[in-house]
């Protein structure tokens, strides 16, 4: 099978040069450009057309939010991870409705980074060898972050309560993992584009699963409501 061909987007030539040796270091991935500003990786992922772009936000002359809503204007079939230090939930939600595969949080560590790119690389054979799709294998591929491996989902996950499905979750989880603060039904909606009956039946789904802590706060007019955050 040919290799995964890479585009690297990062204004900092230190941080690029991390990436481009941590990518040495895993099979399957070929680099086949680096470039330090958006409208350079802009036309690398034009001519080149490559598999995955692994993307930061932070640039001089605008952010890598930019490059993908216009990347996905234009029909590109690169995909993208962002690598980043951004930890706005505001971020992390355009990121999402983007359809970015993973947010990885700087500083970089090179497990996590093996860890997403086998996800990615099982994702793709896992799709190009499929003829027809069946729910099981729409509920093993949407899956993208997270410890488990595509379609190596843990038995939990395999057998989710009617109403729960995996994207969803996983949504949830990367909200959790891009920022610390707790957070309520009506809010979790908001970000991950739900209603707010929606996001509690969710929220009260990974609180039964030991995935969430769940508290009980009250507001400036005395009604408690119920906030949750990533278990201990």
């Amino acid at each position: 099978m040919n290799p995964i061909r890479v585009v690297i987007a990062e204004d900092d030539h230190q941080i690029a040069e991390i990436q481009r040796r941590f990518l040495d270091r895993i099979d399957g991935f070929e680099l086949v450009g680096v470039a330090h500003g958006l409208e350079e990786a802009e036309d690398l992922v034009d001519v080149l057309q490559p598999e995955l772009l692994l993307l930061d936000i932070q640039f001089p002359t605008g952010t890598g939010l930019e490059l993908l809503r216009t990347m996905r204007s234009r029909n590109s079939e690169t995909d993208v991870i962002l690598i980043t230090a951004a930890k706005e939930v505001e971020t992390l939600q355009a990121a999402l409705r983007g359809g970015v595969f993973d947010y990885i949080l700087k500083p970089l560590v090179f497990e996590r980074l093996q860890e997403t790119l086998q996800n990615f690389g099982s994702h793709r054979a896992k799709l190009q060898a499929m003829q027809s799709i069946a729910q099981s294998d729409v509920d093993t591929i949407l899956p993208r972050g997270g410890s488990a491996a595509v379609g190596t989902l843990p038995p939990q996950e395999q057998r989710l309560p009617k109403g729960i499905d995996a994207l969803t979750l996983e949504k949830i989880r990367q909200v959790f993992s891009a920022q610390a603060q707790a957070l309520n039904a009506e809010e979790m909606g908001e970000l991950i584009g739900a209603s707010r009956t929606t996001a509690r039946r969710y929220l009260e789904y990974m609180v039964s699963t030991n995935e969430l802590a769940a508290e009980v706060s009250y507001g400036s007019v005395g009604r408690p409501e119920r906030r949750y955050k990533q278990a201990a």
